[in-house]
């Protein structure tokens, strides 16, 4: 049995008192205001010159990295833009301020110049993660590749291959592993403040109009021209489960469906579209004119104009000419709505995850149990308590998006890039590939009701 720790020790492993917020010497904010969080860290070396990085994607994720090099310019200059869209295209490069001659229209056209930066960042769509990726390693350039890695088993193992091959760096954006909550998580967990861990229950709950709006009527409503949920959503947190438990997966069972967002479903008097005259419109939740048009919630897949005053009119065209204006239930979509997974790991632990679309909250909850103690979690928050004495202990935090997580992956990379060190990165591709495995296998599972064995 692993011993009592006391508690004042398990105070010090928390690196704080009871109830005490988190501090950081180091904050920032976003152009939208929202707080960035960057923790000192000792391994990091004064930078002689920023790291250049040229785009692939100028959608929310090539902005949510790139304004990185907004704030700190000093680490990380964007001087290459691949985006087809032309006004993101134009928006960004004005943002960056990138010379004409490195604005490019595909990514194709990036690597038909000879090299001209230290790295690319690839944050196109999840089927278009692999050539660039690929010409990348070929020409030499370091890489940060948003999740999934790729579609397919076989291209994430070829990238893999090719990385180690011509010794690059290739950092998966598996940002949670460096959200502040994850991070002091693994590491009570690791430590055996309570003992042995016996089972792990995490919840991944989308929000049922974030799930209307990703993955019903928007870009992943198509698991085959995309990515299965469970890769497009969750490989997350496939991955922070293994990680936080840091043993092998043996099996992997899996089942889920689209159950609710089906024709059959859709209530009387519904039409194709939400602006085809809609009898239960007014009091349909998935209403995209009360969604996009009214509230204005989850436009940043949109591309409106700069002046606001015309805003409503682009939405209006959106919601009469693309699929964000769809029925939900006519959506024509074949994600599940509901997915649940048992996963056997190494030391006889076991671990169910379970990705909900049905709730009215999101953010993702955490149970661990273990021999001498539990912890109970919900990314803002984790309490402690010991089976021994009974007390609790509870750790707090405030942060950004993705739990704190998002430029400090960028702010590692930077590092790594810079001093040529791929072990100041928690997400190698190494590192992720295995929670990909994972998710094919679940998938596997999912479709052919058998226990796949990794």
């Amino acid at each position: 049995m692993a011993s009592k720790l006391s508690r004042r020790n398990a105070l010090k492993l928390f690196g704080l008192s009871s109830l005490a917020p988190l501090s950081f010497t180091s904050l920032a904010t976003t152009e939208n205001g929202e707080r960035i969080i960057l923790p000192d860290n000792a391994l990091y070396s004064p930078l002689l010159k920023p790291i250049t990085a040229i785009i692939c994607g100028a959608g929310n994720r090539g902005n949510v990295y790139g304004n990185y090099a907004l704030q700190y310019p000093e680490q990380l200059d964007i001087v290459g833009v691949a985006e087809p869209i032309l006004l993101r295209n134009e928006r960004y490069a004005k943002k960056h301020n990138i010379e004409s001659d490195n604005r490019f229209t595909t990514w194709e056209d990036v690597f038909k110049k000879p090299k001209f930066a230290d790295a690319i960042i690839i944050t196109t769509p999840d089927s278009l993660h692999y050539g660039p990726c690929m010409q990348a390693l070929k020409m030499g350039y370091d890489v940060l590749l948003e999740k999934p890695i790729s579609p397919s088993k076989k291209e994430c193992s070829d990238i893999l291959a090719l990385a180690k091959k011509n010794n690059r760096i290739v950092a998966v954006c598996h940002v949670l592993r460096y959200a502040p909550y994850f991070i002091k998580l693994r590491e009570i967990i690791q430590s055996k403040v309570i003992g042995d861990v016996i089972s792990l229950q995490h919840l991944e709950p989308i929000g049922h109009q974030h799930m209307s709006h990703s993955y019903v009527r928007g870009n992943w409503h198509n698991s085959k021209e995309t990515t299965p949920i469970i890769l497009a959503k969750s490989c997350h947190d496939l991955d922070i489960i293994k990680w936080m438990l840091g043993e092998q997966t043996k099996k992997i069972q899996a089942f889920g469906d689209v159950k609710w967002f089906r024709k059959e479903n859709a209530p009387e008097g519904s039409t194709d579209r939400c602006t085809d005259g809609c009898k239960v419109e007014a009091t349909c939740p998935y209403s995209a004119l009360k969604i996009y048009h009214r509230s204005r919630k989850y436009l940043h897949h949109f591309i409106l104009p700069d002046d606001s005053e015309k805003h409503g009119e682009a939405i209006m065209d959106y919601l009469k000419n693309t699929h964000y204006g769809k029925c939900v239930y006519r959506a024509q979509n074949d994600q599940p709505d509901h997915y649940v997974c048992n996963i056997l790991f190494e030391k006889n632990i076991t671990a169910s995850f379970s990705m909900e679309a049905f709730t009215s909250y999101e953010g993702r909850r955490t149970r661990v149990m273990g021999s001498l103690g539990d912890i109970v979690g919900d990314m803002n928050s984790f309490t402690h308590t010991d089976f021994h004495s009974g007390k609790k202990i509870e750790w707090k935090q405030s942060s950004d998006g993705h739990g704190g997580g998002d430029w400090r992956l960028v702010a590692d990379w930077i590092q790594a890039v810079a001093q040529q060190d791929a072990s100041l990165l928690s997400s190698t591709i190494e590192a992720s590939i295995e929670s990909h495995f994972m998710g094919f296998a679940a998938e596997k599972s999912r479709l052919t009701s058998k226990v796949i064995n990794l």
